[in-house]
């Protein structure tokens, strides 16, 4: 199952810095080993709430693989560069299962609250 690193991303000026520019160098060479794979990095449309700033999209064969890459001495020796040049919010999201349905989900909660109602 994939997951996606999700990265919201604010560079304060909107241009990368020198350590800002060094990390973008050599991020990419951190997260091969791993399988991760840009999906999508830049700007937004935002259409609802507020998004300043761009966005950046990997996906990881696994949680695994997303887990050991951030972990790793290679990720970690750069991580610096990103976290004291710009402004991140940045998550882990497994994908869905196969068959995942937003319906089939909304009815097992409802289920899950009739069962806790039921124990009461």
């Amino acid at each position: 199952m994939s997951t996606y690193l999700i990265n919201h991303l604010r560079i304060p000026g909107d241009v990368p810095n020198e350590q800002g520019l060094s990390y973008l160098e050599q991020v990419e060479a951190t997260v091969k080993p791993y399988g991760g794979t840009w999906l999508a990095q830049g700007g937004v449309d935002t259409v609802e709430g507020a998004w300043p700033g761009s966005v950046v999209l990997i996906e990881f064969p696994s949680r695994a693989d997303a887990d050991n890459w951030y972990n790793s001495a290679e990720y970690q020796a750069i991580l610096p560069l990103r976290v004291n040049n710009s402004i991140s919010d940045l998550i882990l999201v497994d994908s869905v299962a196969p068959g995942f349905t937003v319906a089939g989900f909304a009815q097992q909660v409802r289920a899950a609250i009739a069962a806790a109602g039921a124990q009461s």
